[in-house]
């Protein structure tokens, strides 16, 4: 069996699970590899999930939102461990610009072939809010970002990424596109057995969410449609302005490990994020057949056909998305249809069983190039 040494900013915390680098672990075990996770963490510790699953952490110093940024000194020399005593055969970055993507640069000079994937180019395409966190992202982006690109043996993204900027990086000829994808099984249609309309956000509540649009724009609309209800599902700080303006008309649930009966309870599900690389609670959503609105930033354009499996609508636009989700609570048909293709995009495109097969080719052709 080969290994895939997987360096993972984060793995499973309440306030930080690293979602993609968890479900392609999940993907790439499915496709016969054993796979050990380097990441940061709360604690130094290693934990034995299963016989093809290990996660090492380290333990970092986290800067909370609106960086939500981990550093943890000695990280390198950690993984030179690892691969000393794993003896991988593919080693696999996921995330750029994160502390855990810096140890790319000095693994290339030590001969090392490093895969780097990402959903989005911290710092070029993707940006936190607020000028200060703009500015320090931007530059360690062409900085250190950009060097991290550079020392990759190869660069998968996501979801596409703009090819005058790929061009410029100087990576075009090594970069492809592969989404994550998710396994649409375990999400079902929303059944219903009463008249409300539920119209979920499922995420964190940090700054570039845009939680507070969400809240902002539809709160009204509860004065005129008495069954809507507004329910934020998702880890967020004790005592978060937020919850505190807003929990007397919305249900804010906290962190739920149940995701797919939440989204079976769902009719609307928005995401009003100011940047967002390849939302995996946007498939999950899409593949439960619920009506979608999210912005238009991001994988979010790959992921949903505007009028069609979805509404796209600026970021920070509340009334175009208060406009958008009235339009959906006044027609049940068009909610339905709509959420059926989204479903139907879903298992189209971004199954694993569509997607597995790409990694599979990946994966192999890089094993055969050892």
């Amino acid at each position: 069996m080969h290994t895939i040494l997987l360096i993972s900013p984060y793995w499973k915390e309440d306030h930080r699970w690293m979602v993609s680098s968890v479900k392609l672990a999940e993907l790439w075990q499915r496709l016969g590899y054993r796979v050990v996770v380097a990441c940061m963490g709360s604690a130094t510790g290693t934990e034995h999930i299963s016989p093809t699953l290990t996660i090492h952490r380290r333990k970092d110093v986290f800067l909370s939102d609106p960086l939500n940024f981990g550093i943890a000194f000695g990280f390198t020399g950690f993984v030179r461990k690892l691969i000393k005593t794993e003896q991988p055969d593919i080693i696999i970055v996921n995330k750029v610009l994160f502390w855990t993507s810096f140890c790319t640069i000095p693994l290339r000079l030590a001969g090392q072939k490093v895969f780097v994937l990402t959903d989005a180019l911290v710092g070029m395409t993707w940006w936190p809010r607020g000028f200060i966190p703009k500015c320090i992202m931007g530059i360690g982006a062409w900085t250190v970002g950009w060097l991290v690109l550079l020392a990759a043996h190869r660069v998968v993204f996501f979801h596409p990424q703009p090819p005058i900027l790929l061009k410029r990086l100087g990576i075009a000829q090594k970069a492809q596109v592969i989404p994550t994808g998710i396994d649409p099984a375990p999400y079902a249609e929303a059944t219903h057995t009463d008249a409300s309309v539920t119209v979920t956000y499922l995420g964190r509540l940090e700054s570039v969410k845009g939680v507070d649009d969400f809240l902002e724009a539809l709160t009204p609309l509860q004065d005129a449609y008495s069954q809507l209800r507004l329910q934020v599902v998702g880890w967020y700080k004790d005592h978060h302005p937020l919850v505190a303006q807003y929990s007397g008309r919305v249900t804010f649930t906290g962190l739920r490990h149940d995701v797919p009966a939440v989204l079976a309870g769902t009719d609307i599900f928005v995401l009003p994020s100011y940047s967002e690389g390849l939302s995996n609670a946007l498939m999950e959503a899409m593949a439960s057949a619920c009506a979608c609105v999210a912005t238009e930033v991001g994988g979010n354009r790959s992921l949903i056909q505007n009028g069609v499996s979805g509404f796209l609508f600026p970021p920070g636009d509340r009334e175009a998305l208060r406009a958008h989700v009235r339009r959906l609570l006044d027609d049940p048909a068009k909610r339905h249809a709509m959420g059926e293709a989204a479903r139907a995009r879903i298992n189209e495109h971004f199954s694993w069983e569509k997607v597995g097969k790409q990694y599979e080719v990946l994966l192999a052709q890089s094993i055969r190039a050892i």
